[in-house]
């Protein structure tokens, strides 16, 4: 089992797996949304979930209204393409948000108790990784995104 939090500790979860596998997206809209070398996220299935408090926390800066169960769940998403974060409104901290329909995506560094085993497995959108962003673990490097 794995809890995480914000950086305000608004938006609190937990995981309900043990987990070990890291993927690093490279991509350029990753690296201008952390403004960093990409974002590092956990892959999770939606029963291994669960919104401890602080779903309201979270903010949409967005035309419309995305709504998911009862709650909003807020995000940006950017415009002609799939990706979207989300994040606390308050603090602005990268939070779990939707992968795909059976799947949340977890921001690694949101991680507090559970992460002992957490290793990068993945690296993907290699392809289009910063010309400084050097990668120095042994990560699988994908020139762009995998079925994993």
């Amino acid at each position: 089992m794995a809890r995480g939090e914000c950086n305000c500790g608004g938006v609190q979860f937990q995981i309900d797996a043990e987990l070990s596998a890291v993927i690093i997206c490279h991509c350029s809209i990753c690296r201008r949304s952390t403004g960093s070398n990409g974002i590092a996220v956990l892959v999770v299935a939606n029963e291994q979930f669960r919104w401890l408090g602080g779903q309201e926390q979270i903010g949409q800066e967005q035309i419309g209204q995305e709504q998911i169960g009862q709650e909003q769940i807020a995000m940006w998403k950017k415009p002609g393409t799939e990706w979207e974060t989300w994040f606390c409104r308050v603090c602005g901290s990268r939070v779990p948000g939707v992968n795909d329909p059976a799947r949340m995506f977890v921001p690694a560094g949101c991680i507090t108790q559970g992460d002992d085993a957490l290793r990068v497995t993945h690296h993907i959108w290699v392809g289009s990784k910063a010309v400084w962003d050097e990668i120095g673990d042994a990560g699988k490097q994908h020139p762009e995104k995998f079925g994993g």
